[in-house]
């Protein structure tokens, strides 16, 4: 993990984003909100790019792989407990990819971009004058 302030904090929103997106996807159809603008495939792309964004954010380059590797299997399991369920909800290849693309995407967008949450971390320290020396 990166040198951050509030470690614990990034790390239990993260888990606590990941274990939402593994509710959201198994929740029966009759009970899910009623869907957005975007395509089915537009939804799991923005979302494990977020995931992975959180992710790249807070751990150091040299893991990008695992967080990878975490977020693609994750939701390859998520599509097989789809098919498995039974609850008006369908396995989808094409989900896997829009869920791998976003990974990807979001991966090489903190790549590109560095540490967001050093950042913010910064700007907080600023902001209240807890600004270490």
């Amino acid at each position: 993990m990166l040198p951050l302030r509030f470690p614990r904090l990034w790390l239990t929103l993260g888990w606590l984003a990941i274990g939402l997106a593994i509710v959201v996807c198994l929740m029966p159809t009759d009970r899910l909100p009623l869907p957005s603008n975007l395509s089915d495939k537009s939804e799991h792309f923005i979302g494990y790019l977020l995931l992975s964004c959180w992710f790249g954010g807070i751990y150091p380059r040299s893991r990008y792989w695992l967080i990878a590797l975490g977020l693609v299997v994750m939701g390859v399991l998520i599509e097989f407990a789809q098919g498995a369920m039974g609850w008006g909800r369908q396995a989808d290849v094409r989900d896997v990819v829009a869920n791998s693309a976003g990974v990807f995407a979001g991966l090489l967008l903190c790549w590109c971009f560095g540490s967001w949450a050093q950042r913010v971390e910064s700007v907080v320290a600023l902001v209240t004058g807890t600004q270490e020396s």
